[in-house]
């Protein structure tokens, strides 16, 4: 990959190339920040590289926050915004993957607006989103959700674990330093999990009912990243985990091919203003029930969810098997190569890993039937359904 650092909006400016995190004092100066508190989680925090970004940020009087972990949660909000008032922070830096980024923009909403942040959810408002939002400055480590292009934040309630969604433009990171270097220690499973996670709003976008050309394009070439990088990158992470040395070439080769995953996820969350469908919605009761890792429940739940769907988009499905088999002639290819990309990064093939059992069904079709996303499934889905796509993932 050329060191070159790249621009483009869409419509967040987003600086991308090897390096683009040492642009983030002059970033905050542009904004106009003085006093900026690092958001990021625990694992982040101890990274060999994080005292080197927070000590550059010194003239800003940088802290940092890193009580996230896991699924994001109300009372880490809720710690965030204690921390921003305490340390009378203008400005937020979130670093990290989607859970710091969905935690960042939360906090910067209740850093001047009343009352609980589910006030706030997608929907099912009673407050108004009419006070000024601080600005957040967003530096992705992981390729999956792409939350650092995103208008809205994922966060669940301690208690129930139900996922809740905050929605303003406004909770849109000013500018986004995608530095695929961050990305070049992430260990195998987490890189396959969120890749998985990429993949999924990629696929589910373009599958997504409704007239949107602009988000089919940017998900078709995201499709095509993620089946030209992903697994290399996790083959790069094994090896790296097992000792293996790099030599110049191989490192430029693994960079660039966290770079094309890193630019994959932010095209997934760009496409997904289209719509999701299906699997989310049984990915997203699998974090309520079973707290699941997002993109972990994705990547489990896909196949079964695009073996339900393929008879009601088989002109789609032929033009994603096209993009990752060119020449085929069977949309069936994009299903199997789904299949197989999942077993060659070891995602788990049944929901039996999870200590998912067969009997257990009932509080995951609940929960999936009451999610926003099947509705604009391509392929209506009922409770039965939902009962069947789960036996499939079996």
């Amino acid at each position: 990959m050329s060191s070159t650092i790249h621009t483009y909006n869409f419509p967040t400016r987003i600086r991308f190339g090897p390096g683009a995190r040492h642009e983030l004092a002059d970033e905050l100066t542009t904004l106009g920040i003085q006093r900026v508190l690092i958001i990021t989680d625990k694992d982040v925090a101890q990274l060999p590289w994080f005292p080197e970004l927070k000590n550059s940020l010194a003239s800003f009087g940088a802290a940092v926050f890193s009580g996230v972990w896991g699924n994001p949660v109300v009372s880490q909000v809720n710690a965030g915004v204690e921390a921003w008032k305490s340390h009378g922070a203008d400005g937020i830096v979130a670093v990290g993957g989607g859970a710091p980024i969905d935690v960042a923009k939360a906090i910067a909403l209740m850093a001047n607006h009343p009352g609980h942040l589910f006030d706030y959810e997608d929907g099912n408002s009673t407050r108004p989103i009419d006070r000024p939002i601080p600005p957040i400055v967003a530096v992705p480590t992981t390729a999956g959700t792409g939350s650092e292009v995103g208008r809205s934040a994922v966060i669940s309630d301690d208690d129930s674990h139900a996922k809740k969604i905050v929605f303003d433009p406004q909770l849109l990171p000013k500018v986004v330093l995608a530095d695929p270097k961050l990305l070049l220690g992430l260990p195998a499973k987490i890189t396959a999990a969120t890749g998985m996670d990429a993949l999924t709003h990629l696929v589910e976008a373009f599958l997504a009912k409704g007239f949107n050309p602009l988000c089919d394009g940017i998900a078709l070439e995201g499709i095509y990243l993620v089946a030209q990088n992903l697994k290399a990158c996790v083959d790069f992470a094994q090896r790296s985990r097992d000792g293996e040395a790099f030599d110049e070439a191989t490192t430029a080769a693994h960079l660039a091919a966290r770079g094309g995953m890193l630019n994959a996820s932010m095209m997934g969350a760009i496409a997904f203003q289209k719509g999701l469908g299906v699997t989310h919605s049984c990915a997203h009761a699998l974090s309520t029930v079973y707290d699941t890792h997002h993109g972990l429940a994705n990547g489990i739940m896909l196949p079964a969810a695009m073996r339900f769907n393929l008879a009601a988009a088989p002109e789609q499905f032929l033009r994603m098997a096209q993009v990752v088999k060119p020449g085929t002639a069977d949309g069936q290819a994009f299903v199997d190569w789904i299949v197989d990309l999942s077993e060659s990064i070891g995602i788990p093939a049944s929901l039996g890993a999870l200590g998912v059992t067969p009997d257990g069904l009932g509080p995951l079709v609940a929960v999936a039937m009451k999610d926003g996303c099947h509705p604009l499934n391509p392929k209506p889905v009922t409770e039965k359904d939902f009962y069947a796509i789960y036996q499939d993932a079996f």
